[in-house]
């Protein structure tokens, strides 16, 4: 990572133009920062602080733009690490304007954010996504009069479809144009505008330069709204203690004719505002959609919503086992009846016939070939599937619909989010965890994503226990898992101190998916993990097959028969392999049907000469449980620190040892 200020100073500096996108996560911000961009960009962290800033360059009609991609947000305060990093990357960078990305279905709730940079003084161009949503649920959204309030240029937009995005450059460049003048700020309840006005004079007055050059207007509302920034720079003021005795005797006065305190006024005020305009802009031509509304109910009522969730995962296993299957008889017979042959003759003409030859071979063939049956086949299908409940809305329903039961891991509804990210790759979600308020939550919350079988796991269950033993006992996995994740969340919960915050969730409803984005999401996640699988898989299987061809195998076996052989019942060699998977996790089985093609040659029942049913069971079920993979506690280790990276990394090979070793039991006493 870079040092945030200083990138952002060298971006700023470099560029004759500067943009910077907001908006909070779900109105498609990240959809308008990958067409202007296309995902060439660096990333920067504030010291001390692991929320990203996203900055690139892009080309607009022969101009040159900076564009910095801030955390998503809705609104622009201290109180999350989310809101500060995006505050001050603003305040540091000083972009020439701010384009900001509003939901056209969620108008009153989504121009908080515009109004607070207006406040902070900014140039504000609004980017009035989701038009064709308001449009099927039945509203009119007048632009042109939303701009007249406002005071700023609003384009309507389809970002996902890239429908308005020209028109939002062109407007962003001419703000950026526009020479000293700016935008009018809100303006508020009288009593408020009259505080306001009051310790801005007194701000004005003292002389003093202001932080970020803030004009005299925006640094009263902050130190109003009790901001933990402009109040140190008060303190460390000569006369910092007569500003702050001003500042308080205006927020005293603001809560004395509201009975609140005025940070809360201020606030009110702002949402208030927001509605009000949003309602002076809005017309409902027709009734939302009454199948939209009963399906949303369907999904969120926990009579209804669980039974169809139940057979939505039934759903996706039956698809990533059909179609992974499917791709995965194709790309290995593709492999062995084109590519195989070719290669085992070059190598052979050029190393020979002994163990070099053999152990290059484990590598560029034997573990391609476990890649094609495996890590390809299953997660470019699931990243699919995924694509498709995201597009459609469908998580944001499963994360409303389980919000009660996490609130009995000590966490709420909108930590369901990470969580589900996690079945993807559990990186990204664990990094969403920032979102949760508490170093509590985010712990509770990591731990149980380390749990969540990603993808890479979820390759092994359907590429080995649903291939090779069937679909009861792949189920069978995931619910052992999520029993064992829910007792360690249950008693987690109970262990560690301190209370979990709660959380008022925004929902959103549900979308036509759009196929083209569903596809470009696809194949970027899986571009990502081909870049990432290939080499450690072609190395792995090359490292295995030295080990192997020089006898080596069994001297480092030794150690771990007590445990593999002993306790969980299986083959002292594919314990070496599940120490490969700290790598990555479909790495394990990846290398277990390399050492069967070794051994026993291609075929369709390799895996099954290697191990019987219920060891494989047993393998997959200790492969889904243990330590994450070495990215994940790289991850945790910056989110968390060392020592919770560690202590939870223990946590899951003492659980996932105990669970195979527990189940290899059981299965002995069934058969």
């Amino acid at each position: 990572m870079l040092s945030c200020h200083g990138e952002i100073a060298r971006w700023k500096r470099e560029l004759p133009t500067s943009v910077a996108l907001a908006g909070n996560p779900n109105v498609g911000k990240s959809s308008v920062f990958n067409w202007l961009t296309g995902m060439g960009v660096v990333t920067a962290n504030y010291p001390g602080k692991t929320v990203e800033v996203q900055l690139a360059t892009t080309r607009f009609k022969d101009e040159e733009i900076g564009v910095m991609d801030l955390p998503g947000t809705y609104a622009m305060g201290s109180t999350s690490e989310d809101q500060w990093v995006a505050r001050r990357a603003l305040l540091d960078a000083g972009p020439d304007v701010v384009l900001v990305v509003v939901d056209a279905t969620r108008l009153e709730r989504n121009l908080f954010l515009p109004l607070q940079l207006l406040d902070l003084g900014f140039r504000v161009v609004i980017a009035l996504n989701l038009v064709d949503e308001a449009w099927r649920e039945g509203l009119r959204i007048d632009s042109a009069r939303l701009a007249r309030l406002l005071g700023v240029p609003v384009v309507p937009t389809v970002a996902i479809r890239g429908q308005g995005l020209d028109r939002l450059v062109e407007a962003a460049l001419r703000e950026a144009r526009a020479g000293a003048r700016r935008p009018a700020a809100p303006r508020y309840g009288r009593d408020v505008e009259e505080a306001i006005a009051a310790l801005a004079d007194s701000l004005a007055a003292e002389g003093v330069a202001r932080p970020w050059g803030l004009s005299p207007r925006a640094v009263a509302l902050l130190l109003l709204e009790e901001d933990d920034e402009a109040c140190a720079w008060a303190r460390d003021l000569p006369d910092g203690g007569r500003i702050l005795r001003d500042a308080a005797d205006a927020a005293g006065r603001i809560a004395a004719g509201h009975d609140e305190p005025a940070a809360l006024r201020i606030a009110r005020e702002r949402h208030g505002l927001a509605g009000e305009i949003a309602a002076k802009v809005k017309t409902r031509v027709h009734a939302p959609s009454t199948a939209q509304e009963r399906f949303w109910r369907l999904t969120t009522a926990p009579l209804t919503g669980f039974p169809l969730l139940a057979l939505v995962l039934v759903g996706l296993f039956a698809t990533l086992f059909w179609v992974g299957d499917a791709l995965a008889t194709l790309l290995t017979a593709g492999w062995e009846a084109w590519v195989s042959p070719g290669l085992r003759a070059v190598v052979h003409l050029a190393l020979g016939e002994g163990a070099a030859a053999r152990s290059v071979l484990w590598g560029v063939d034997a573990g391609v070939l476990a890649a094609l049956a495996v890590g390809i086949p299953y997660v470019l299908t699931f990243y699919l599937i995924l694509s498709v409940l995201e597009d459609t809305g469908y998580l944001n329903a499963v994360a409303f619909l389980t919000d009660p039961f996490m609130h009995r891991l000590g966490l709420h509804g909108r930590a369901a989010i990470p969580l589900v990210a996690g079945a993807g790759c559990n990186v990204p979600a664990i990094m969403g965890t920032r979102v949760l308020a508490t170093m509590r939550e985010r712990i509770l919350a990591s731990t149980l994503v380390c749990l969540m079988p990603c993808s890479a796991r979820t390759a092994v269950i359907a590429g080995a226990v649903a291939r090779y033993v069937g679909w009861g006992p792949a189920v069978a996995i995931y619910l052992v898992v999520a029993g064992l994740g829910f007792g360690a969340g249950w008693g987690m919960n109970r262990v560690l101190p301190g209370r979990s915050a709660g959380l008022v969730m925004e929902m959103f409803p549900f979308r036509r998916p759009s196929v083209r984005a569903m596809l470009r999401q696809t194949w970027h996640r899986f571009e990502g993990f081909v870049r990432v699988a290939t080499p450690v898989v072609l190395v792995g299987s090359f490292v295995l097959g030295v080990i192997y061809e020089t006898g080596l195998v069994w001297a480092f076996t030794v150690p771990l028969r007590p445990v593999v052989e002993g306790w969980l019942g299986l083959p002292a060699v594919a314990g070496l392999t599940l120490m490969f998977a700290v790598l990555r996790k479909e790495l394990a089985l990846q290398l277990l049907l390399t050492l069967a093609i070794a051994q026993y040659g291609a075929g369709a029942d390799d895996l099954l000469r290697f191990m019987d049913r219920g060891q494989i069971f047993t393998y997959a079920l200790v492969n889904t449980l243990y330590i994450p993979c070495i990215a994940t506690v790289a991850v945790l280790a910056r989110e968390l620190g060392w020592r919770r990276a560690l202590l939870i990394s223990g946590f899951t090979i003492a659980l996932a040892l105990l669970a195979g070793g527990v189940a290899h039991r059981l299965i002995a006493l069934a058969a």
